[in-house]
């Protein structure tokens, strides 16, 4: 059984917060214009950002009481049709696809001829040494200028 919505739709809480946002917005822009105050630079801004802050619930009521029939839903959100042979076909095709994409990503990474695991001793593995010494730094007094 459906419930029927009628006047202001699902989401009469986004509405009156729109409305609200709306009046304080223009209250306090009207005030900044029209009230003789040191701030109403900020008053003018201020009202101009709660005006544009209301967009969002407005968007939010709107894109609420969208109504979208569960036929035309199915494409979208993955609802199996009565014939669910073709959908079953596609995922198994794209697991396949996805499987060997990620098989040739691992095999090229792999491709460097090291087993993957701890390296090994030898000449391709095992523990690598420098050998560091310090210098002196050049002597600048004893240069002619």
């Amino acid at each position: 059984m459906e419930q029927e919505y009628r006047g202001l739709g699902r989401c009469v809480c986004c509405f009156w917060l729109a409305v609200a946002f709306d009046v304080v917005g223009l209250l306090v822009l009207l005030i900044g214009v029209f009230v003789s105050v040191f701030f109403s630079d900020l008053l003018i801004y201020a009202g101009s950002i709660v005006i544009f802050l209301s967009l969002i619930w407005w968007v939010f009521w709107y894109s609420g009481n969208i109504e979208v029939a569960p036929s035309e839903l199915e494409d979208d959100v993955g609802l199996l049709k009565k014939d669910g042979r073709v959908l079953r076909g596609v995922r198994g095709a794209m697991r396949q696809l996805s499987s060997r994409v990620t098989g040739s990503l691992r095999r090229s990474l792999r491709r460097s001829g090291d087993p993957p695991g701890p390296p090994a001793s030898g000449p391709r593995g095992g523990t690598v040494v420098v050998a560091m010494t310090t210098m002196a730094p050049p002597d600048t007094e004893s240069s002619p200028s």
